[in-house]
């Protein structure tokens, strides 16, 4: 029996390689080099399954790969996917939950704790020879413990952090779903509040809602107007749920403290985005799931549930708007 044909779309360690080459008659990208959405589509022809990390699956990737039967994202979020152009094509969507949890929640943490008590600016402060005196109340920050953090969806990602937030800080922690967590309510002592409310109160806003038409710029204007002057916005969910201009509009007047932010609403980033000058902004690059376990973790999940479709006929990590299709 002849093994289906594979594309590997992104770099991955040696065993993930092996395995799936003794599965599937494997192809791969050039990854000595960077590889683009053009190189994907040229390399997609007569595969019946391809393990990706983030490229766009459209109609047009779709249309050159006329044998597909499904795509693994190496990554929870599957916001690249088109649904409808891959459900009328019959290519399932797999991706991989659970696995990242603690590593984002980790790295929200470091993120809020950095912005809050300034520590980047604190580091370049004394670098860069300036510390030349005692009294320093100019730097000082905002405080993280006893503090009041308002989490805009409440996943997964979401309940890690409010376990952190709540039980090793003891912060105030309100929450925003679109449905409420009693079970998480209950064992970590958060709060369900609308989103205007929470808002207002909160003296640092996570963002932690996956991407979709309901959350698209949930942080506009209007929302930046109702926050406290000192608050702080981190975001590592997806760059488009804040309006990028309104955010820097904020900043820039005043109307709130500063930011800790991981993802953009262009990435990488144009270099002459106002948010790269301002000091009381942190930036990352999109690596919130970033240390080689998680990453290997999150590879390996990949090329299992491609080969349990291809090879073994079994649907597993498929996406909740394909649940029951395959």
């Amino acid at each position: 029996m002849s093994k289906p044909k594979a594309l590997l779309a992104y770099p991955v360690v040696k065993e993930i390689q092996d395995y799936l080459e003794e599965f599937t008659n494997l192809s791969t990208l050039d990854f000595s080099k960077p590889n683009t959405y053009e190189d994907v589509v040229a390399a997609i022809k007569d595969v019946e399954g391809a393990v990706v990390l983030g490229t766009r699956i459209d109609e047009n990737l779709l249309s050159h790969g006329s044998k597909l039967k499904v795509i693994s994202n190496i990554t929870v979020g599957y916001n690249n996917f088109h649904i409808e152009a891959m459900k009328n094509r019959g290519v399932a969507g797999t991706h991989s939950p659970g696995i990242l949890d603690n590593t984002v929640a980790d790295f929200v943490m470091g993120l809020l704790i950095a912005t809050g008590r300034r520590i980047t600016e604190l580091n370049s402060f004394v670098k860069e020879g300036k510390w030349t005196r005692i009294d320093n109340s100019h730097l000082f920050g905002k405080d993280i413990s006893g503090s009041t953090v308002g989490i805009i969806g409440m996943g997964r990602i979401g309940e890690m952090v409010a376990k952190r937030c709540s039980l090793g800080f003891d912060m105030d922690v309100v929450y925003y779903n679109r449905s409420r967590k009693m079970e998480a309510e209950e064992k970590l002592g958060v709060r369900y509040v609308e989103k205007d409310e929470l808002l207002k109160i909160s003296d640092y806003v996570v963002l932690l809602t996956p991407l979709t038409d309901e959350t698209y710029h949930i942080l506009s204007h209007n929302e930046f107007s109702m926050m406290k002057k000192d608050a702080i916005v981190i975001n590592a969910s997806r760059g488009p749920v804040i309006d990028e201009l309104a955010l820097i509009e904020a900043l820039k007047e005043g109307r709130i403290a500063g930011a800790g932010l991981d993802v953009y609403e262009k990435e990488p980033m144009d270099l002459d985005n106002p948010l790269l000058k301002m000091d009381n902004v942190i930036t990352s690059p999109h690596i919130s799931a970033g240390t080689q376990k998680t990453m290997n973790a999150l590879a390996w999940n990949a090329a299992k549930s491609m080969v349990s479709f291809l090879v073994h006929k079994k649907a597993i990590n498929i996406i909740p708007e394909m649940k029951g299709d395959f």
